[in-house]
Formats: structure tokens, C-alpha cells, sequence
């Protein structure tokens, strides 16, 4: 995938010359930080400090205005009061400034500022910006200090990206660019994660965002940086809030913003950190090791408590702890005690305590199991050298082991230790053995690097609905759900009472009655379900007509399939992140339960698989208590279905089946509800 890019960016990664207007000799002003990074890369480009009040400015030269430089600069520093920030961008921008760096706050009709930059040809990163940072242009225009590195951060609170850049520098992590998005008037963050794409020195990047406007190209741009080797750790607010769109449908009211935000970036391969402190520590992890294939983890200790701890955190943390192969464990029985746990957790037993090898040919054994993807190293290694000084040597020996061992296998180690400042930390991260003093930040960090894989490409979307067809209404939704594979209960239009009788000959009872117009019809009294024979459909249908009135009435077959749990397929059309289904629990009681799995569309039947297994009520459709199973590759192949409906249609805002029927012989969608852009319907 390719990364388009736009060249007037570069400005802000290693500009030509570069002019600090309101520059200050002051160290609590801005204007000191501005200018005094900009001066320590006057080795690489012109540097010039704008003050009317001073002609010299911490030992350079200092013009009253931009107009007073004997030479336009190619990249401005906005950073003097609010009120003059317009009067310096049409300055700049006579002068043929090519790019802006604004700094300043509350700028008054800062769109209308921004425009005009852009229709000058120029670029704008800010306003309200904490500034920017490129290691490899010795560019350092921003408050504080940065430690080169490779880390990349981007983002839309200056603050909180200084935060995570000092955390890493605690880890030794550096910064290789460093861009406050601020409020993203011209130049977006997915611009300027698009300018990392041939930036070398970036290896991994942190992204903090409050709001996914145009949130479906910033993602395919992460998507694209993966593929290049350069992954993303996500940051963000607002877990708990519920969607701010005015959702018609219940799929919309149970959908939350970042249920939408995480199911992005599992389709992008993108992990959304809970925490700085977490984005760095996984950060750190990438840069040392590979990400493991799978969330299949071994987990190898010398304490029996420190290995159940371990094994229930990494289950907690969404991974799975199997049991090793038979020849795995005949292999560790070989090597441990007799009466060693060897089927996975594995404790060594002591056994590492009379030869510290042990812990490398314990790890060599269960890596070569094909069903594990990598392995954590929980308990008391890396603190031998400490309380025994005589086995420093021999305990660094074994740790460079263990990093031989997990290369030799081309699957991670992680190593849970009760010492992790000590030589014997330092030897396996050099080679490649990410540590932590923590057990859950052991286990977050290898749920964390697994989910930078992305989920299995999204099948085409392919059915689109006829141009000018209204897809209003029950009966409208349900031929073009039909359409796409969706299965319906024979069923009929009647608008008058005869057309009531011809149904009751034609179809078969029990019967069930709709008022087809309707998007929530049983809280308006607007299906009535079981009747028995045409004298019972046609008096129901009277009064029905008597109470909501003339309409598209629609007599179906009830469903009379036995063992069925009901199920919801919905979707909408997320503002920022395109297309997204859900599939939960359905029924009338679907709100009240909010049991839903979210995943952006269109899927495929295997997603689809995934999603079911992460309701609660899975177990119901695996057969429940001695009934039979569902037929869940039925509901795997619907959901899809519908997935591809709406990915295919853009002009649908919201499509749900409530309920979906499913049995052992199959899926039956009993009711489906479709809401175009343009509507507005009757409750």
C-alpha cells in the first residue's frame, strides 16, 4: 500500500532557514525555547530571531520583523500574542514563507487564517501547538529536551506527548520526531504520519488522538506504516463515552465510540495502549523483538505461585496458556524433578537453583512446541548475581542463552524479574529479551505487540443496492437483505383485509403480523405474533390498521424452529471510521443485555467466527445444557453477508436484523430494519 504523501511537509522536518517570531532571552517564555533550539541547528540551516523590542537575543542577531530579514525563511515560528498572529501570516506569506509552526493560542478565526495559508500554497501545523522535534534535521523547536532515538510520537496534546517522551527517555527510549498536531487547522495527524513513511530513523510510533475526524485515512495510513516495519501504538480518550451520533437503530445505541475506535485498529494492526507508561513499555518491546505470531504463550518459572499468578494474568490479558505437546512434556519430565509441572504453566521446581542453565533448556523445549508463539520467564532469574555475587557470570552466560534460544526460534521470550535494573537485565535486553519487574506489564506487552498483527483481510464488498430503490421499510429492507444472501420467512404485502384472507391461503400458520413502516414495531404495538388462522390474522390485522392506520402491512410464516437463540447483525456508518457491524445478543431485551462484539466492514466468515466466540452468550449458540449447537457457520456467513451490504452502500446509514433466529439447521432473520442518510422515520 502506498503512502501518498504531500512534499510541503518537509518543511517541517528539515527546513533551509527557519525564523522564530517573538523569540525571548526570558527562560519561561516560549519564545526562549523556540529560539534556542532553533539555534543549536544553525549548523544545518539559517536561523533568524524576531523581536521588535531587542537587536540581539542570546548572542544572535535580532530583527524587528519579518520584513527586515534580508531573506524570506522557509519555515515561520508563530509564537507573539494572539492578536498578532494575522498580521504576521500576511507578512510571511507576501515574503513567500513556506510553511508555519503556530504556537499561539485563541487565535481569532484561526479556519479563515489557516485557508488562507493553504491558499498561498503554505502549510500550517497548529495552532496551539507544543511544537516539533526531528532528530535527523536537527530540528528542535518545541519546550524542553529531547534523547534521540526511534520512537516517534504524534500528538494532539502536546503535554501528554512530552510525558510519554520523558517516560521513554527513563527506558532509554529516544525520540526521533516529535509533531504536537495542536488543532489540526491545515496539517492533520494522518498527514504527518504519512511523512513517516521514509523517515529512517523512526522505528516504532506513539500516537495520542481526542477526536477520529477523517479517521478512516489516518487508519489506513497506520495500516500502511505497519507493512513498511513500522507499527503503531495508539493512545486516546473517552472509553466510557457512548456514541455521539443519534443512532435510530439498537445497534447504534449499543455501540460505543471506542468500540469503533479498537475494532480500527484491529483491522490496522494497530494496539491502543490503556496508559503512557504501558505505549512505552511495549514501544521498548518492538524495538528489542519481534511480535509474536499468536497468543498461544508458554509461561516457564521457578516458583509454583509465581507461575499461576503469571498464567491467570495472561489469560486476563486475552491470551491463552495450552497445554504443551506429549513430546514437549516428556522432554521437560527429563529435565525437572520428578513431580515438576511440565504440561504449561511449567515450573522448574528448584531445578534452576542447582544448574541456571536450566532456564535456557526449559525455554528451548517449550519454544519448539509448534502450538506456542512465544514465552514468559516469571520468578526469581536475573537476581542470582545479586544475593550470590560468585554467579554474576554464569547467570549473564544463561541470559544471553535464553536470548540465543528465542532467536534460534523466531519466537519472543519475556522475562518477568525481581531484579530488572541489573546486569543481567541489561544482557537480555541486548539480545533481544524484553524485561519487566511487573507480571501484568510482562503479559500486557505480549497481548500488546500481538495485536500490531492485523486481522485477516475484509472481503470485497460487492452488492450494492439499484440506484433510486428506496430501501424504507420492513419489506423494501428485506429484499434487499435477500438480495445478499440473507434468508426471510415466506411472506406477503397487505394493505386491506382481503389482501389479509389472501395471505392466510397462501402462507402457512401460525402467523405473524407487522406494520411494515415501523423501525421499533413491538414498542408500538406493531407485530403481534402466533396467530393461528385467518380469522385470527384477519382481526388483528383490523385492529392493527385501526391503531396505527393506512401502511405496508407484512403477514410472514412464524418461525417455529426449535432450540434457537436469537441473535442481532446491525451496523452503521461511523462519521469518522466508515462502516461498522455488530453481532450480540438479540431480542427484545438486547439493550438491556449489551452483549456485542464490534468489528469495522466488511468481514470475513472467519472474523465473523471470532466475533461469536467473544459474546457471552456463545456458549448458548455451542449448545447449552444438553441442547444441540447452533448452526454458527450459518450466522458466520450472514453476518458477513451483511457486512459486505453495507460496506457496499454507502448511501445506508444503518442496517440491523433483530432477531436473527439461529438453530442447529441454520440462521432465519425474522425482522430488518434499514435507515438511509436521508431519512428521518417514524419511530
Amino acid at each position: 500500500m502506498s503512502i501518498p504523501v504531500d512534499e510541503r511537509l518537509r518543511v517541517f522536518r528539515d527546513p533551509r532557514s527557519v525564523a522564530v517570531v517573538g523569540a525571548s532571552a526570558d527562560e519561561s517564555k516560549w519564545g526562549y525555547w523556540l529560539a534556542s533550539g532553533a539555534l543549536r541547528g544553525r549548523h544545518r540551516r539559517r536561523v533568524e530571531l524576531v523581536n521588535r523590542r531587542f537587536d540581539t537575543l542570546l548572542g544572535s542577531a535580532c530583527a524587528p520583523s519579518l520584513s527586515a530579514l534580508d531573506a524570506a525563511p522557509e519555515l515561520a515560528v508563530l509564537s507573539v500574542p494572539a492578536a498578532q498572529v494575522a498580521g504576521v501570516v500576511t507578512e510571511a506569506l507576501e515574503m513567500g514563507v513556506r510553511g508555519f509552526l503556530g504556537v499561539t493560542a485563541g487565535i481569532e478565526k484561526e479556519a479563515e487564517l489557516a485557508e488562507a495559508i493553504r491558499a498561498a500554497g503554505a502549510r500550517l501545523v497548529g495552532a496551539n501547538s507544543l511544537g516539533i522535534y526531528d532528530a535527523a534535521g536537527d530540528l528542535e523547536l518545541c519546550w524542553g529536551r529531547f534523547q534521540p532515538g526511534a520512537l516517534a510520537i504524534v500528538s494532539q496534546s502536546g503535554q501528554l506527548g512530552s510525558e510519554i517522551a520523558t517516560l521513554g527517555a527513563r527506558r532509554g527510549l529516544g525520540v526521533s520526531r516529535f509533531v504536537s498536531v495542536g488543532n489540526q487547522s491545515d496539517v492533520t495527524a494522518a498527514e504527518l504520519l504519512a511523512d513517516l513513511a521514509d523517515h529512517d530513523q523512526t522505528k516504532v510510533i506513539a500516537l495520542y488522538l481526542e477526536s477520529f475526524t477523517g479517521g478512516e485515512q489516518l487508519f489506513d495510513t497506520l495500516s500502511a506504516l505497519r507493512e513498511t516495519g513500522k507499527p503503531a501504538l495508539l493512545l486516546t480518550v473517552g472509553a466510557g463515552a457512548a456514541s455521539s451520533r443519534m443512532a435510530q437503530s439498537h445497534t447504534g445505541s449499543l455501540t460505543s465510540r471506542m468500540d469503533v475506535v479498537d475494532a480500527a485498529c484491529r483491522r490496522a494492526g494497530v494496539h491502543r495502549a490503556g496508559s503512557p507508561t504501558e505505549l512505552v513499555q511495549i514501544a521498548q518491546a518492538c524495538l528489542a523483538t519481534t511480535s509474536p505470531a499468536g497468543r498461544r504463550v508458554a509461561v516457564v518459572g521457578d516458583s509454583g505461585g509465581q507461575c499461576g499468578v503469571a498464567a491467570d494474568r495472561a489469560v486476563a490479558a486475552g491470551l491463552t496458556v495450552p497445554a504443551v505437546k506429549e513430546e514437549v512434556a516428556t522432554q521437560l519430565s527429563e529435565l525437572l524433578p520428578p513431580g515438576a509441572a511440565v504440561s504449561n504453566p511449567v515450573d522448574l521446581a528448584g531445578a534452576g537453583e542447582r544448574e541456571l542453565g536450566t532456564y535456557a533448556d526449559v525455554l528451548a523445549s517449550v519454544l519448539s512446541d509448534p502450538d506456542v508463539d512465544a514465552a514468559v520467564l516469571t520468578g526469581y532469574f536475573g537476581r542470582y548475581h545479586e544475593d550470590v555475587p560468585a554467579l554474576a557470570v554464569r547467570e549473564r552466560e544463561v541470559a544471553e542463552n535464553i536470548a540465543a534460544v528465542s532467536a534460534s526460534y523466531s519466537k519472543p521470550v519475556f522475562v518477568h524479574t525481581m531484579a530488572d535494573s541489573s546486569s543481567t537485565a541489561d544482557a537480555l535486553w541486548a539480545g533481544g529479551v524484553p524485561v519487566f519487574e511487573d507480571i501484568d506489564a510482562t503479559v500486557r506487552t505480549v497481548a500488546g505487540m500481538v495485536a500490531l498483527r492485523p486481522m485477516t483481510a475484509p472481503a470485497p464488498a460487492e452488492l450494492g443496492a439499484p440506484a433510486g430503490v428506496s430501501l424504507s421499510g420492513y419489506w423494501a429492507a428485506r429484499n434487499a437483505l435477500a438480495d445478499c444472501g440473507v434468508p426471510f420467512p415466506s411472506g406477503m404485502v397487505v394493505r386491506h383485509r382481503l389482501e389479509a384472507v389472501a395471505a392466510a391461503e397462501t402462507l402457512r400458520a401460525p402467523y405473524v403480523l407487522k406494520a411494515g413502516w415501523l423501525a421499533h414495531k413491538s414498542e408500538h404495538g406493531g407485530v403481534v405474533l402466533g396467530l393461528a388462522d385467518a380469522y385470527e390474522l384477519v382481526e388483528a390485522f383490523d385492529r392493527m390498521r385501526a391503531a396505527l392506520g393506512d401502511g405496508e402491512y407484512v403477514v410472514e410464516e412464524q418461525d417455529r424452529s426449535e432450540h434457537v437463540v436469537e441473535v442481532l447483525i446491525g451496523g452503521h456508518r461511523d462519521p469518522g471510521l466508515g462502516p461498522v457491524l455488530t453481532l450480540g445478543a438479540g431480542g427484545t431485551e438486547a439493550e438491556a443485555l449489551r452483549d456485542t462484539a464490534v468489528e469495522l466492514a466488511p468481514i470475513t466468515e472467519e472474523t465473523a467466527r471470532s466475533m461469536i466466540a467473544r459474546l457471552r452468550c456463545a456458549p448458548l449458540l455451542d449448545g447449552w445444557r444438553g441442547r444441540p449447537a447452533t448452526d454458527i457457520a450459518a450466522l458466520a456467513a450472514l453476518a458477513a453477508a451483511v457486512s459486505r451490504f453495507l460496506a457496499a452502500n454507502p448511501g445506508v446509514s444503518e442496517v440491523e436484523l433483530n432477531p436473527v433466529r439461529v438453530g442447529p439447521a441454520g440462521a432465519l432473520a425474522v425482522d430488518a430494519l434499514i435507515i438511509e442518510e436521508t431519512e428521518n422515520p417514524n419511530d
